[in-house]
């Protein structure tokens, strides 16, 4: 009876805050000045007070990714973000670039999995302005023939340019594909070309009417300013743009992986590649710590056990190199890659790569080592606050995932995992059965790739 007299509450403060009529939450925790409040269209407004220096970073979030597409319309979230760029009846195409840039500041915009965010970094006298500029073309996008025609052949040539013609993003393209195969996390954030060639402008504008309404948005504001004056502001200048339809909930779950999958891509290259992607939970999943830090142990900093081992000791690689992002919206991949040395065999490599993974199964990793990962991870975090854009983005990133003050539980569920943590999940998550291998095999003239031998970004700009 009271837990459910308990769910009542929290929907009811959540209807409450839908429409506007409760007063702001305050938060000042860690160095974190934090003020929210949901304005009655259903646009999320966070602001962090930071006057260290008199500047400010704007950042508006969409809910919405390439999770959100539909096949036959994939890349239609990225393409909708070049579109943004085009102007509005009041700023035409350019303006908003000139704008900021006479002003001294900066501006960019990213697509990713779960999220389209665009951000502005000024003076904060300038605050105005991008306020302005960002309400504008939430509700006034132009969306026309000509720049819809332009745009898509931008598009389309970015995709050559960072997938087809980069031998890791492709490969790392064909596994998500072949790990995915009930959840959109499968196809690419700039998506399938066939989508690409057959998107139209109806399409797109029906795209941003829903998911570019400020109920599906999330205002950040960081920087030298202050809420009880900055608040009423925000309200004037986004509170007359209308909520949208809701948009369609993602409810695709990728069902658990019972064999290993594996593909192979033969193309032009200049050495092979191998990758081994498991699948493994998301911050809703208190082993996502323990990941986290397995991350860093095998292959996240220069003193890791495949550095070591696999590059510097057996010379059968000439980097190694993980991903692993416990922050994505559903449960992601857990991704090692390593690009084979001239004259070694895959086949070694991979053999090597099973031996590290089963130490890590049967002999729990040293204090020494648990805590050199941990400083590493807590480190980057905390200097990473020096920089304001930056904490911007970490407010952006956990307030889309519903609660910004995630960001303190961070640093406390890093520093309680154990040894015997991180061999668990060893043990849980980096199994055969649970993993899609992928292996790029040169063939044919080989072409320039990046030096670091990445997977790619999974953002596009």
């Amino acid at each position: 009876m009271t837990q459910h007299r308990h769910r009542l509450v929290a929907s009811s403060v959540l209807v409450a805050l839908l429409l506007g009529t409760l007063p702001p939450v305050h938060a000042d925790e860690q160095g974190w000045k934090v003020t929210q409040d949901t304005l009655a269209n259903g646009l999320t407004v966070v602001i962090l007070e930071d006057h260290r220096a008199p500047v400010v970073s704007l950042q508006v979030w969409y809910k919405v990714g390439s999770r959100n597409e539909q096949l036959g319309a994939t890349g239609i979230s990225h393409l909708l973000e070049h579109l943004m760029f085009r102007g509005t009846p009041t700023h035409g195409e350019g303006e908003f670039s000139r704008l900021v840039q006479e002003r001294g500041g900066s501006h960019n915009a990213f697509t990713a999995e779960d999220d389209t965010v665009y951000f502005e970094n000024a003076a904060a006298p300038h605050l105005d302005l991008l306020l302005e500029l960002e309400a504008d073309r939430m509700a006034n996008l132009t969306l026309d023939d000509t720049g819809f025609a332009a745009e898509k052949k931008i598009v389309m040539e970015e995709r050559r340019m960072r997938t087809v013609d980069d031998p890791a993003a492709e490969l790392m393209e064909q596994v998500s594909a072949a790990a995915y195969t009930a959840h959109p996390y499968g196809w690419p954030v700039v998506g399938w070309m066939h989508d690409l060639e057959v998107i139209t402008l109806e399409d797109v504008k029906k795209y941003h009417q829903v998911m570019y309404a400020p109920d599906n948005a999330l205002l950040v504001i960081a920087g030298d300013v202050t809420p009880d004056t900055l608040l009423p502001k925000v309200k004037s200048v986004f509170g007359g743009i209308p909520a949208g339809t809701p948009a369609q909930e993602v409810t695709a779950v990728e069902p658990p992986q019972h064999g290993e999958r594996r593909i192979s891509l033969k193309r032009p290259a200049s050495l092979p590649i191998y990758v081994a992607a498991y699948h493994v939970p998301n911050l809703k999943n208190d082993d996502s710590f323990a990941l986290s830090l397995l991350a860093v142990i095998l292959a996240g900093s220069r003193s890791s056990r495949l550095q070591h081992t696999l590059v510097e000791e057996k010379a059968l690689v000439l980097n190694a190199d993980v991903d692993y992002d416990r922050t994505s919206r559903d449960p992601s991949l857990f991704a090692l890659s390593m690009r084979i040395a001239p004259g070694k065999q895959w086949r070694d490599a991979e053999a090597a790569l099973s031996q590290e993974v089963e130490k890590l199964e049967k002999q729990p990793v040293t204090d020494k080592e648990l805590e050199r990962a941990k400083n590493l991870l807590e480190s980057t975090l905390i200097y990473g606050q020096d920089s304001l854009f930056y904490r911007a983005m970490q407010l952006g990133e956990y307030a889309s995932l519903g609660d910004w003050s995630l960001i303190h539980k961070v640093v406390p569920g890093i520093r309680a995992v154990t040894a015997a943590d991180v061999q668990r999940v060893a043990q849980i998550y980096l199994r055969e059965e649970n993993r899609t291998v992928g292996l790029l095999i040169p063939e044919g003239t080989p072409v320039r790739e990046s030096p670091d031998g990445g997977l790619g970004s999974k953002s596009i700009h």
